[in-house]
């Protein structure tokens, strides 16, 4: 599988050596028939960085269990309630929160960004989007039909997010084969890894 970027190419020293950690990047994925991928978008992420990776209820719909790289912790909603018993004990949201640098929703669904939009925290996902560190990076890559992605209710949400700072990466076209064309999928998992990564590498140089 490949999924090298001209970044990658940026990441060593003038001797070639590497000189930085790996980052930190939290993966998420919504219930949308594009969750079918997010095996594919752990594994390009897991080449360059350290991963988590959470999922939420309805994109376990579309995700098995042997579809993630074997070195990658998943979690989902039951998680977040599993680790708090008492009053003081560790809350997995805020954790996951304090441990990544970047996070990446990859497909983010129609309901979602609306929950997004409205502040909504009902799940796992929500909680750490709700409470993020909005001075870290947040990258969406939207995946609905074409109904929703030209619905004015998905203008506005995409209003409020860019708003909020989080960067969109476009779904693509695509013409089916009933030669009908499509609107709204899930960018490939090499461009959404070649987006962040290029992200990352950019700001590093900035601040170097």
């Amino acid at each position: 599988m490949d999924c090298s970027d001209p970044a990658s190419k940026k990441a060593k020293s003038a001797t070639g050596c590497a000189i930085r950690r790996k980052p930190r990047i939290l993966l998420a994925a919504c219930g949308s028939v594009a969750a079918v991928k997010f095996g594919h978008v752990c594994r390009c992420f897991a080449e360059w960085a350290e991963v988590r990776a959470l999922v939420t209820k309805s994109a376990l719909r579309f995700i098995s269990e042997q579809t993630f790289p074997k070195d990658i912790n998943v979690f989902w909603d039951d998680n977040d309630w599993n680790t708090w018993k008492r009053i003081g004990d560790r809350v997995l949201h805020i954790e996951l929160i304090r441990w990544a640098e970047i996070l990446v929703i990859a497909p983010l669904s129609a309901n979602t960004l609306g929950k997004i939009v409205a502040g909504l925290c009902d799940n796992l996902l929500t909680c750490i989007v709700r409470a993020w560190d909005y001075s870290k990076p947040l990258f969406v890559a939207p995946s609905m039909n074409s109904i929703m992605w030209k619905n004015p209710f998905t203008e506005r949400h995409c209003i409020g997010i860019d708003e909020l700072g989080i960067s969109l990466i476009p779904p693509v076209t695509y013409r089916k084969a009933n030669g009908d064309i499509e609107h709204g999928a899930m960018a490939e998992p090499s461009t959404i890894y070649s987006t962040v990564r290029l992200f990352y590498e950019l700001k590093m140089q900035k601040n170097e």
